[in-house]
């Protein structure tokens, strides 16, 4: 969440910021946020010069009865008491207005870099690299109207190839669970299986730890990447426990740090994590819900950065050379787009998506959402670093998909079509023990 000394002293900047991001009623709530943290401040005023005057009277208690003083004594010991009892209630109203501005805070959204496009929804979205395409950044995806032909004819979408060779069954899954769980099968399991050995195996290569964390959350881990109060309706929500299923890996690695303060020599930390991931999707409906294209259930490898502010921009920019190599690696066609304000995360400050180019639907497929979210997380989660000067600071948190597999998989299936099957990409190859799916 955004911190009180941002908003105190950049007042202008996160409202502008909120606006950016079309976060409703931005300078109203700004404008609570600052009452309540000056009632909570001024409370805390007045009970700390209670508790001095009140400690202040307690030592002189003793003092008053040697020297005889006894009416004096117990009128100290009388305003002591009275003292405690004011205390008392100042203290329930301070930690009430905490509690409010804390609730306050969590309805907020991080503010935007200024690199972020203004713009409402993913048409305006700017499209900065393809390999498809030579292309400047400033183009909108409204504006961008590549439709690549990749050379096959008829291509099925990947719902028929998964039938027609067996791979994955969608009915099966409803009949298990219900729609969007799929069964996957013989190759279309082992591609699963090798997508993820890959994903795992480059991120090594490239210096992150891997870790295997819990795939069900706690509610303080909820809070402290930003997925709870959950706005959207995403989460499932094991009641019971009051426990929470991940909508991503980001959840449980990232609160790994969670409370924690690091020491400046052991940043950057890099960790990546494959589990299985679970999202409600509610609301989904239509095209863009068949076969793989929104599952209920998937896999994704995610990779996940705790830096300091002033190196975390690199530490985006080597995310995002991390994905885009993975995508070369599987031949498949792609783009970058940096989103607009209107269409980015609740807790990014800035995000890049990478699509692929689905031949058999003739769309684009977002894969990966790479972001910096600043200290937004970290100030919730009081992940912080003890730099060289032994001030402790609140660190930036960033995370990526390295990759999300079902569009992975799509693609994959539908833009390597051929007259002997469907071609595996050479890179994959080692991992599947076979060229071809046929």
């Amino acid at each position: 969440m955004l911190t009180i000394k941002q908003i105190t002293e950049d007042t202008e900047k996160v409202i502008k910021g909120l606006q950016k991001k079309h976060f409703d009623n931005a300078k109203e709530t700004i404008e609570k946020v600052l009452e309540k943290n000056d009632v909570r401040r001024k409370t805390q005023t007045v009970l700390d010069n209670n508790l001095a005057e009140a400690n202040k009277l307690s030592k002189s208690i003793g003092m008053l009865m040697k020297e005889g003083k006894k009416d004096e004594a117990e009128a100290a010991k009388t305003r002591v008491a009275e003292l405690k009892e004011t205390n008392k209630a100042l203290q329930t109203e301070m930690d009430q207005a905490a509690e409010d501005l804390k609730q306050l805070l969590y309805t907020i959204p991080n503010i935007p870099y200024d690199l972020v496009p203004e713009g409402v929804a993913a048409e305006d979205n700017l499209v900065v690299k393809s390999n498809l395409k030579e292309c400047t950044d400033g183009d909108t995806v409204g504006n961008w109207n590549v439709n690549p032909s990749l050379g096959i004819s008829n291509p099925l979408p990947h719902w028929e190839l998964a039938k027609k060779y067996d791979l994955i069954d969608f009915d099966l899954g409803v009949k298990i669970t219900g729609a969007g769980f799929p069964v996957y099968k013989g190759k279309g399991a082992r591609l699963q299986r090798a997508l993820i050995n890959f994903f795992l195996d480059e991120a090594g290569k490239s210096g992150y730890r891997e870790i295997q964390p819990p795939t069900v959350v706690n509610e303080d881990s909820g809070y402290g990447t930003g997925q709870l109060p959950d706005k959207e309706g995403q989460m499932y929500h094991c009641q019971v426990d009051n426990f929470y299923l991940i909508p991503t890996a980001e959840v449980p690695v990232t609160n790994i740090y969670r409370d924690v303060i690091l020491d400046e020599k052991d940043l950057p930390i890099k960790n990546c994590a494959y589990t299985e991931c679970f999202r409600r999707e509610a609301g989904s409906y239509g095209k863009d819900v068949r076969g793989l294209n929104r599952l209920h259930e998937f896999s994704k490898v995610e990779l996940v950065r705790i830096d300091k502010p002033e190196h975390s921009k690199q530490s985006h920019q080597e995310m995002l050379d991390h994905v885009e190599g993975l995508l070369q690696k599987l031949e498949l066609p792609y783009r970058i787009l940096r989103l607009c304000g209107g269409d980015m995360s609740f807790t990014a400050a800035i995000c890049y998506d990478f699509e692929v180019y689905s031949e058999a639907q003739q769309r684009w497929l977002e894969v990966s959402s790479v972001s910096n979210f600043d200290t937004y997380q970290a100030n919730r989660l009081k992940c912080r670093y003890r730099n060289a000067d032994k001030k402790v600071e609140l660190c930036h948190t960033l995370n990526g998909s390295a990759l999300a597999l079902p569009r992975i998989v799509a693609a994959l299936l539908e833009n390597n079509q051929t007259e002997k099957g469907i071609r595996i990409p050479k890179a994959l190859v080692p991992y599947t023990g076979f060229e071809y799916i046929d």
